[in-house]
């Protein structure tokens, strides 16, 4: 039967398969024609005129979306500008309220004033800073809430707070009047100095065996840094060395004591009959006890001085800050010694200040 079917399909002509319909529409097609052969002069020719042309249609296509963005970054930078342009402004007039409305002195307002050179008092031409001021008042009301435990808070305590301020602010000023002297007078104090008067206080053991006993006693006491301790102490060495440059009287009959010493005059006799010591007329200027190193009623210099010399020899004018003194060391006996000194008073700073302060008075911005 298979072999039947195979023979008959075999006999079958292709075209008895294919619908006439179709054999039709084939009849009718027309063949195309062959393709043209190529030619490379139809090939467009790559130029630099045509490459800067088909980048400026890339660019420009690219530029409806780079236009917008640029504008929307210029929009984002010009918003934060304004935002924290705003945000300074109300953070300064936030200060200047607190600074001269409420007379705020926490720490926040303290590091502003370190940043912002926000006034507190005009003089001679010059700005006092408020943060001058604020560097001495917070040090005297840390010193009483820690040691004596004074709560300004209180109301009973407020008037003990505003004398506190009456006073840091008078000494600010009378500073900045000092650098004005000081500034006339080329008298300048160097950090090697300073550094020079901490070292012959510490061998003293005034202050503390090392830096963290030093600074913690500062910290606690004062709520001070070394730092700040330094700035405090240059200031006293400028007040000093001022003073001793303008009291040219003292400053002259210390000279002539030395000059007298030095040809040999006897040094008790001498001190009878110029020393500003009020016991000296008897004494002869003898101390009249033994004299250790840390002896808190004896100036720093001085007791720097004694323990450099050997016993017969004479100092130089030192300067105490508030006196000139010569003095003679007489023995040494263990860690103390016993000696004699020469005292020349100084005139108070007032006495130089007050014509300036008349001439160049002080303006100040807050109540004092």
């Amino acid at each position: 039967m298979i072999k039947k079917i195979k023979h008959k399909i075999k006999k079958t002509k292709v075209r008895d398969l294919v619908p006439d319909s179709v054999v039709e529409r084939a009849t009718n097609l027309v063949a195309p024609p062959p393709p043209e052969p190529l030619s490379l002069n139809d090939v467009p020719q790559i130029t630099n005129e045509s490459i800067a042309v088909h980048r400026e249609e890339v660019l420009k296509g690219a530029r409806k979306y780079i236009y917008p963005l640029a504008h929307s970054k210029q929009r984002i930078v010009g918003i934060t500008i304004s935002i924290v342009s705003s945000a300074i402004v109300a953070l300064l007039i936030y200060c200047g309220v607190a600074l001269y409305h409420y007379y705020q002195y926490n720490t926040f307002l303290y590091r502003i004033t370190q940043v912002v050179p926000f006034p507190i008092a005009h003089l001679d031409g010059k700005f006092v800073s408020y943060e001058s001021y604020l560097f001495e008042l917070r040090h005297y009301v840390h010193y009483y809430e820690s040691q004596s435990h004074v709560d300004f808070s209180n109301p009973d305590a407020k008037q003990q707070l505003v004398q506190y301020r009456k006073q840091a602010l008078q000494q600010v000023i009378n500073d900045a009047y000092i650098k004005v002297l000081a500034s006339k007078n080329n008298v300048s104090v160097s950090d090697k100095e300073v550094n020079a008067r901490i070292t012959e206080v510490r061998n003293q053991n005034r202050l503390g065996g090392d830096n963290k006993v030093f600074a913690d006693v500062l910290k606690d006491y004062w709520g001070w840094s070394i730092t700040d301790f330094k700035r405090s102490l240059k200031q006293q060495i400028l007040t000093e060395k001022v003073v001793a440059k303008l009291d040219t009287t003292d400053t002259k009959l210390a000279n002539n004591a030395l000059a007298q010493l030095k040809a040999g005059a006897d040094f008790t006799t001498l001190a009878k009959q110029v020393s500003d010591e009020a016991t000296a007329k008897n004494s002869g200027g003898d101390f009249g006890f033994a004299i250790t190193k840390n002896n808190p009623n004896i100036p720093p210099q001085v007791i720097d001085a004694l323990f450099k010399l050997q016993p017969g020899q004479i100092s130089g004018v030192i300067n105490t800050g508030s006196t000139l003194e010569i003095v003679k060391l007489n023995q040494k006996s263990g860690d103390s010694v016993t000696a004699w000194h020469i005292v020349f008073n100084l005139k108070d700073i007032s006495n130089y200040l007050n014509p300036l302060k008349a001439k160049y008075p002080a303006k100040t911005y807050i109540k004092s």
